[in-house]
């Protein structure tokens, strides 16, 4: 027996439109008919009083929520043999939005976005292609409107300032707020600025600055000097800003870079040597030092998706880069302390050599085990103290 829509029924089929963002966003919706699942013939003789209840519920409803542009019931005449010709309600009909929003208890919302829609379009009309992608979020953030909108004029009206956020003139919006907001103010900055004021390259929240000029927190480098002929100042471990890192030209032979931080702690002293660490994917950071292209670059990373995704950043800045204890032997040697990666990636990494390829194309086909990682400060110490010491006798032999 099939089940009689209810006015709770219809209510919830309209709140999934509002979950949805559809009855704010697609005024074609309008006139709205829904149908209703009501007795059929049979049921009037079966069950005629429960079906004169169910039209009564809906009559009832009618008269309660009706009039003008609420819900108005639409009719259908149904012959049965026992009972002869009734009219039974077959759909439900809303000629305009505020009728399905006072259905759901949502017209004051509506009335909001309404205003909302007049105020965007007046201050910037190209974000009304926005808006109804973006409606309920929008609705969310009513409060904090006319400061998104003063970031958005100021930023329009000083393209690629130069500043840091703390810098910004706008009275009532301080820093703590664009950095809470920073997702939506991208989304709506890359549609009311000129283009040639945007970075495109910078993407992510993580690069808000970059891509839109203003300054960034200085990333910063952490290096430890491997030969105590190099200290500075007896100083050993460091860490500078990545622009007074590109500035160094610090005399050494060899660099070494790893992305855990305990292995750069605990890398061994090596002759005319340094060790960078701690920079997981912020390798960028390394790109203006000039004068690293000059040096061996050795990079230990884990033996994962991600390690060799670094690697392949690394090359793009020093394509001679070479890796470090990231090879087949060393990943068979330590079988037993293989790990998950959570989340690889499976992207095309074309710098890798020819034997750091056909490694990562197994990982991410999963040849050896499903997700396999070997991070690595599970690597053995005297396998990292038997690699230097093969590229200390290769640079002797130099």
């Amino acid at each position: 027996m099939s089940r009689w829509t209810t006015p709770a029924d219809l209510r919830a089929q309209l709140q999934r439109l509002w979950d949805r963002g559809r009855l704010l966003a697609e005024p074609e919706l309008f006139p709205l008919r829904m149908p209703l699942r009501g007795p059929a013939a049979a049921d009037l003789g079966a069950r005629f009083d429960a079906a004169r209840a169910w039209v009564q519920q809906w009559i009832q409803e009618e008269e309660t929520r009706g009039g003008q542009g609420g819900l108005q019931l639409e009719w259908r005449e149904i012959n049965s043999r026992a009972i002869g010709r009734n009219r039974l309600p077959t759909a439900v009909l809303f000629d305009r939005r505020d009728g399905a929003l006072a259905q759901i208890g949502q017209l004051k919302a509506g009335r909001a976005y309404d205003r909302l829609y007049a105020q965007l379009g007046d201050a910037f009309p190209v974000l009304h292609s926005w808006l109804p992608r973006r409606a309920l979020q929008a609705l969310a953030l009513q409060a904090q409107w006319p400061r998104l909108l003063a970031v958005l004029h100021w930023l329009r009206d000083h393209p690629r300032p130069g500043l840091y956020l703390r810098q910004l003139e706008l009275p009532g919006v301080d820093t703590k707020f664009i950095e809470g907001h920073k997702p939506v103010l991208m989304e709506l900055l890359d549609r009311v600025l000129d283009p040639a004021a945007i970075d495109a390259d910078a993407r992510g929240v993580g690069a808000f600055e970059r891509r839109y000029g203003l300054r960034a927190k200085p990333a910063p480098i952490r290096f430890r000097l491997l030969d105590p002929a190099l200290y500075i100042r007896g100083l050993s471990d460091l860490q500078i800003p990545a622009e007074d890192f590109a500035r160094l030209q610090l005399p050494v032979d060899r660099v070494f870079i790893t992305e855990n931080e305990i292995n750069g702690l605990a890398f061994p002293d090596f002759p005319g040597a340094l060790v960078i660490f701690g920079l997981g994917y912020g390798l960028d950071g390394l790109k203006s030092a000039a004068w690293l292209a000059d040096q061996p670059i050795h990079y230990w990373g884990d033996i994962d998706s991600h390690g060799f995704a670094m690697l392949d950043q690394l090359r793009g800045y020093f394509p001679r880069a070479r890796s470090l204890l990231m090879d087949r032997a060393t990943l068979l040697a330590h079988q037993p302390l293989w790990g998950s990666e959570p989340r690889p990636t499976r992207r095309p990494l074309p710098r890798l050599g020819d034997a750091e390829a056909a490694l990562y194309d197994d990982l991410c086909q999963e040849r050896l085990a499903p997700a396999l990682r070997l991070e690595q400060e599970r690597i053995g110490f005297d396998h990292l103290k038997a690699a230097l010491a093969r590229l200390a006798g290769v640079g002797a032999g130099a």
